[in-house]
């Protein structure tokens, strides 16, 4: 029991570090500014 315990917390362990690498391992100056979505309720450029 101890040993299944163990490998879950194990695999919980991995799954963090995993969404920790994907979340803080970005752009240092983060997001270019066209990156971004235009704001809906603006009108269109003409």
């Amino acid at each position: 029991m101890g040993l299944i315990l163990l490998e879950a917390f194990g695999a919980l362990v991995i799954l963090l570090a995993i969404v920790w690498w994907t979340m803080f391992s970005g752009r240092k100056n983060g997001e270019l500014p066209g990156a971004q979505p235009k704001d809906p309720q603006q009108e269109p450029e003409k």
